[in-house]
C-alpha cells in the first residue's frame, strides 16, 4: 500500500526489485499497482477479482519524467495519473461485461474478431484480379461460349503480361482509373477496337462476380471475390472504334467466290460449299456441328453468343439438296461432323476461314470469310426477305419477350425459301 505522507513518485522510487505496491483504488472495481522489474523499470497493472480468482492486466511502463498531472500516455510510458485513467477504462469495460464473462471473455472475443478480420483480409488479398479474370474464362468455357478463347487471349496479352502488379491486386480493390489505364495502353498501340473489347470483357467478369450473390445459376465460388462495385462500368469506351465494318460481298463477288469453291475437290471444297449453301452461318458454330444433330435434311447448331449465364440457344437449318450433298461429302463420322481426324475434334474455325481466303486468292484483295455472312444477308435483304426472317436463318437479332416466350413457329419453310433463292442465284 501507499506509505502515508509519501507521493506516488516517492513510493515507486522506494520499490525494491520484484516488489509490488498498490497505488490507488480504481472505480468501479479493482486497484492500480506498480511492480519493479529486474531491469529496473516499473510496470503498472490493473488488478481485479472475478469470482474466486484475481487477475492482473498490464497497463504500461512508468514514465518518471512525465508531469504528475498528465493524463495522457507519453512516448516513454505513463504518469501515475495517466495509469489510473487507463485502469479506469479497463475496469469499466470489465464491469459492463460482468454478466458475459468479464474482462477475460471480452478480450477473448475481441481477439477472435481480429482473427476473423485478418482472415477476411488475407482471403481478399488472395482473390486477385487475375484470379477473377481466369475464373471468368473458365466460366465461359463451361457454358460453351465460343468467345472464351478470345477473352483468355486478350486478358493474357493486355492484362497479365503488361500489368503484373495490378493483376496481383485484390479484385475488390480495383478502380475505374486502373482499368482505364489498361485500356489506354492498348489504344495507344493503335488497337482501339481491342481496347473496347478489353473493357467489355473485364466489365462482364466483374458483373458475374457481383451478381453471384443473387443469381443462383452463377457458381458460388464467384462470391469469394466480394465484389460490390463494378469499376469497369465507370470507364468510357471509344465509340468511334465500334462502328460496324460493313463490307458485304457484292452479287458479282459472291458469284466469283461460288465459282471458285464449286470446283475445289475433297473435304476442303465440301466444307466451303456447305458454309455458303446454308446461308453463311457463323463459322465458329458451324464447325461444332455434331453428327447426332443431323436429322434427315436438317442440322441443328447452338448459338453460344449472348449474356453470361444463359444456355446456348439451338437453331435448326434446313439442308437443301446441294447443301445436303456437301455435308455428305464431308464424310461425317465420330462425334463431330466437320472434322479432319475422324470426328474426334472439330475442324478449327480459323482453318475454314483460311481456306475461304485461299480459294479466291488475289482476285478479291480485301476478302475475308466474314464478308460471306454479310453478303448473304445483303442478298436476302435485296430480295425483300424481312429482317426477322434473315435473323432466323443466320441466328441473330432474335430477342424480346415475344420471341423468347410466345413465338413457337420453327420458320423452316421460310428458311427453305430463303436458301432456295440463294441457291438459284448461285447456280444462275
Amino acid at each position: 500500500m501507499r506509505t502515508s505522507g509519501k507521493t506516488h513518485g516517492q513510493t515507486i522510487n522506494a520499490l525494491n526489485i520484484g516488489s509490488t505496491v498498490t497505488l490507488a483504488k480504481i472505480e468501479p472495481c479493482g486497484s492500480l499497482q506498480a511492480r519493479k522489474q529486474t531491469n529496473g523499470t516499473v510496470q503498472f497493472f490493473w488488478r481485479y477479482s472475478y469470482g474466486t480468482q484475481s487477475q492482473r492486466v498490464a497497463i504500461g511502463t512508468y514514465d518518471s519524467t512525465a508531469s504528475p498531472k498528465s493524463i495522457n500516455r507519453t512516448e516513454r510510458g505513463f504518469s501515475v495519473a495517466a495509469a489510473i485513467r487507463e485502469a479506469q477504462v479497463q475496469a469499466q469495460r470489465h464491469f459492463e461485461n460482468k454478466d458475459n464473462g468479464g474482462y477475460n471473455k471480452l478480450i477473448e472475443n475481441e481477439g477472435n474478431q481480429k482473427l476473423l478480420a485478418k482472415s477476411a483480409t488475407d482471403d481478399r488479398k488472395k482473390q486477385t484480379l487475375q484470379k477473377l479474370l481466369v475464373a471468368y474464362c473458365e466460366y465461359l468455357h463451361k457454358l460453351g461460349r465460343s468467345s472464351h478463347s478470345d477473352v483468355r487471349s486478350i486478358f493474357q496479352n493486355h492484362v497479365f503480361v503488361p500489368w503484373p502488379e495490378l493483376s496481383a491486386l485484390p479484385a475488390a480493390e480495383m478502380t475505374a482509373e486502373q482499368i482505364a489505364d489498361m485500356m489506354r495502353l492498348v489504344h495507344e498501340k493503335g488497337h482501339p477496337r481491342t481496347s473496347n473489347k478489353l473493357r467489355s470483357y473485364i466489365r462482364a467478369a466483374f458483373q458475374v462476380a457481383k451478381s453471384s450473390k443473387t443469381k443462383a445459376s452463377i457458381p458460388a465460388s464467384f462470391k469469394d471475390f466480394k465484389i460490390t462495385y463494378n469499376p469497369a462500368s465507370d470507364t468510357e469506351p471509344d465509340t468511334s472504334a465500334n462502328k460496324a465494318d460493313k463490307n458485304p460481298l457484292s452479287h458479282e463477288e459472291m458469284l466469283l467466290y461460288w465459282k471458285r469453291i464449286k470446283v475445289i475437290t475433297g473435304f476442303k471444297g465440301s466444307v466451303l460449299r456447305l458454309h455458303l449453301l446454308t446461308g453463311g452461318l457463323r463459322i465458329k458454330q458451324l464447325v461444332l456441328l455434331k453428327r447426332s444433330n443431323i436429322v434427315k435434311a436438317e442440322m441443328t447448331l447452338y448459338d453460344t453468343k449472348g449474356r453470361p449465364g444463359g444456355e446456348p440457344r439451338p437453331y435448326t437449318t434446313p439442308l437443301l439438296p446441294l447443301a445436303k450433298k456437301a455435308l455428305e461429302d464431308c464424310n461425317p463420322v465420330g462425334e463431330f461432323a466437320i472434322s479432319s481426324n475422324g470426328g474426334y475434334t472439330p475442324l478449327a474455325a480459323t482453318t475454314l476461314s483460311r481456306w475461304a481466303c485461299d480459294a479466291v486468292g488475289d482476285l478479291l484483295p480485301d476478302f475475308n470469310a466474314k464478308r460471306i455472312r454479310s453478303g448473304v444477308e445483303t442478298f436476302l435483304s435485296k430480295h425483300k426477305f424481312s429482317e426477322g426472317l434473315r435473323g432466323r436463318l443466320q441466328s441473330h437479332g432474335i430477342s424480346g419477350v415475344q420471341n423468347r416466350h410466345y413465338d413457337g413457329h420453327d420458320y423452316m419453310d421460310e428458311k427453305r425459301e430463303m436458301l432456295a433463292k440463294l441457291h438459284e442465284f448461285l447456280e444462275s
